[in-house]
């Protein structure tokens, strides 16, 4: 059997697959707790016309509203993309785990920014965080994306 993060990461992508037919910015997020999937989500951020829209916090409130909680205590998060610093503001709020993300960020500042956010003393017991799995696939659903949109 293939690792349970590449797995799981599998199914965070084709929520991806699912944001890039919709036209929006290919990122996909779930939520697993005791190794079954409780959330899933994609961008919705262009078709909702609502900033908020991202995967992660699509698929915190779908999550949060399953467990009837806002504490997601025990949960790991799969998510496509590095997450931007409102999403991993959100992700250390709702007491996640562990984050497990596919493509690194292109974005030295954001990286820095959300690494201080993972890191920081006050943020305890501190998330674990696994980066890079299945990068290849994850960075090349954004990169042929992106590629499109400059093409148009």
């Amino acid at each position: 059997m293939e690792n349970i993060d590449e797995y799981f990461m599998g199914i965070a992508l084709k929520q991806a697959k699912k944001a890039l037919r919709c036209e929006e910015v290919p990122v996909g997020a779930i939520i697993v707790l005791d190794g079954k999937i409780i959330a899933k989500g994609h961008n919705l951020r262009e078709l909702r016309g609502d900033v908020t829209k991202h995967a992660e916090l699509i698929t915190l409130r779908r999550a949060n509203h399953k467990l009837k909680n806002w504490r997601l205590n025990g949960c790991t998060m799969y998510v496509t993309l590095f997450p931007c610093s409102m999403c991993a503001s959100a992700i250390i709020q709702s007491r996640i785990s562990q984050i497990v993300i596919g493509a690194p960020s292109k974005d030295l500042k954001n990286k820095q920014i959300v690494d201080l956010i993972f890191q920081s003393e006050t943020n305890k017991p501190l998330i674990e965080i696994k980066e890079n799995v299945l990068e290849k696939e994850c960075s090349k659903i954004l990169q042929d994306f992106f590629k499109k949109q400059r093409k148009m």
